[in-house]
C-alpha cells in the first residue's frame, strides 16, 4: 500500500484516536487528527485528505452534519468517508448515507476491518485522482492543439483571400480557392468551439450580458447560411416575431450558439427541403419567474434522432450515430450550444419533427 495517502481521523476523544492510530500506523499513511467537526470543516482545505474516518457523536456539529457539508461542497464530495459510529439501528445506516458517507465502521472498531475498508477507500480514491489527471491532461492537450493549430489555419485562411483577388477572372480556379476557403472557416469554428468548451469547463467567466435584439442576429444568420442553404437545394425559413422584445443576452455567444444549430440543421438535411428558424417570445406563465422570456426553435426535416439520444446528442465527444448514410457523427457544437444556454440560465432540447426531422428548441 502506498504511504501517500492522508487519512483524517476525526473523533472528540482521545482514546478513540490513539486506538484508530495504532491500527493504521503500519500502513505508512499520513495520519492527520481532528477533534471536532468544527475543525473539520475550518481546516479541511489545509488537510486535503484522501479518505476521513469521520466518528458521528461529537458535541456542536455531529459526524451527519460534518458529512453533508463535505459532500455539499464540489472541492471535497469526491473524498471517501468512513463513518465510525456506536449506532447500530438502521435509521441511522439510512441518515449516514443520506448524508454522503461512502461506507460504516461500528465501534469497538476492528482492526483487520479498519485496515480493510481504508485500503478499499484509498484505492477509490486513488482512481479518482488518476482520472482528474487525465481529464486534466486532455484539456491541456485541446488547449495546445488549438492554439498550435490556429496560426497556420490563419496563413491558410489568409493566402486564400489573396488567390481569390489575383484569380477573379479565373471561375475555374475560384472554385476551388472558395472551397479551400470555405473549410478552412469550418475547422476554425471548430478550433473556436473547441476553445470555449475548455474555458467554460475551468470556470472563466464567459458572458458578457447587453440588451439584445435577437431578430438581429437571427437577420445576421440568415445573411451567413443563406447561400449555403441554396447551394444545397434547401429552403432557409425565418419566422420572426412582430414588435421588438430586448432579451439579456451574451450577443457573440448567442450568435454562435445559433449559426452551429442552423448549420447543423443544413448539414443534415436533404435536398428540396425545408429549415426553418423560429423565434417566439411566450407569455410568462401566471408571472412564474421561471417562465422563458426567450424561445429559438430550429426545425429541420432531415434523418431525425432516436430519443434514446436526445440527452447524449449534448455530451462532448459523444458518438452518435444517426439515420443518414450510417455515419457516426461526433463533435462539439451541441455541447457547446448546451454550455452557453446553461450559462444564461436556460435550457436545450429536442423533439420530433413529424413526420420527419428534428426540433432544436432554446429556452432562456
Amino acid at each position: 500500500m502506498s504511504g501517500t495517502a492522508t487519512i483524517l481521523i476525526v473523533d472528540d476523544e482521545r482514546v478513540a484516536r490513539d486506538l484508530i492510530e495504532g491500527f493504521l500506523y503500519p500502513e505508512g499513511y499520513n495520519l492527520v487528527f481532528a477533534s471536532s467537526g468544527v475543525e473539520v470543516l475550518t481546516h479541511i482545505e489545509t488537510i486535503n485528505p484522501d479518505v476521513i474516518l469521520l466518528d458521528v457523536m461529537m458535541p456542536v456539529v455531529d459526524g451527519f452534519e460534518v458529512c453533508r457539508r463535505l459532500k455539499a461542497d464540489q472541492r471535497w464530495q469526491h473524498i471517501p468517508i468512513i463513518l465510525v459510529t456506536a449506532l447500530v439501528n438502521k435509521e441511522d445506516l439510512v441518515t449516514g448515507f443520506g448524508a454522503g458517507a461512502n461506507d460504516f465502521l461500528r465501534k469497538p472498531v476492528s482492526e483487520l476491518e479498519l485496515r480493510a475498508r481504508v485500503r478499499s477507500m484509498v484505492r477509490i480514491k486513488q482512481q479518482y485522482d488518476r482520472l482528474e489527471a487525465t481529464l486534466l491532461l486532455r484539456e491541456n492537450l485541446a488547449q495546445m492543439i488549438v492554439h498550435d493549430v490556429r496560426t497556420p489555419l490563419a496563413v491558410i485562411m489568409g493566402f486564400s483571400e489573396l488567390l481569390l483577388l489575383k484569380n477573379a477572372e479565373a471561375p475555374e480556379i475560384l472554385t476551388g480557392i472558395n472551397e479551400i476557403k470555405k473549410q478552412a472557416h469550418h475547422l476554425d469554428s471548430f478550433l473556436n468551439d473547441l476553445l470555449m468548451l475548455t474555458k467554460v469547463e475551468a470556470d472563466q467567466p464567459i458572458l458578457n450580458r447587453s440588451l439584445v435584439e435577437v431578430s438581429q442576429l437571427v437577420q445576421q444568420a440568415e445573411r451567413t447560411h443563406k447561400i449555403i442553404a441554396q447551394s444545397r437545394k434547401i429552403e432557409l425559413v425565418f419566422e420572426l416575431p412582430a414588435g421588438s422584445r430586448p432579451v439579456c443576452l451574451d450577443a457573440n455567444m448567442f450568435q454562435r450558439l445559433l449559426d452551429n444549430l442552423i448549420s447543423n440543421a443544413l448539414k443534415f438535411s436533404p435536398a428540396k427541403s425545408h429549415v426553418t428558424v423560429r423565434v417566439e417570445y411566450p407569455e410568462p406563465k401566471n408571472e412564474s419567474p421561471d417562465s422563458p422570456q426567450l424561445r429559438v426553435k430550429v426545425i429541420d426535416e432531415g434523418p431525425g434522432i432516436a430519443p434514446e439520444h436526445y440527452e447524449r446528442i449534448f455530451d462532448k465527444f459523444e458518438i452518435v450515430e444517426l439515420k443518414l448514410r450510417g455515419v457516426p457523427q461526433v463533435g462539439l457544437g451541441l455541447a457547446f450550444c448546451k454550455m452557453v444556454t446553461e450559462a444564461h440560465g436556460g435550457r436545450i432540447y429536442v423533439e420530433p419533427n413529424i413526420p420527419t426531422g428534428s426540433i432544436f428548441i432554446v429556452e432562456i
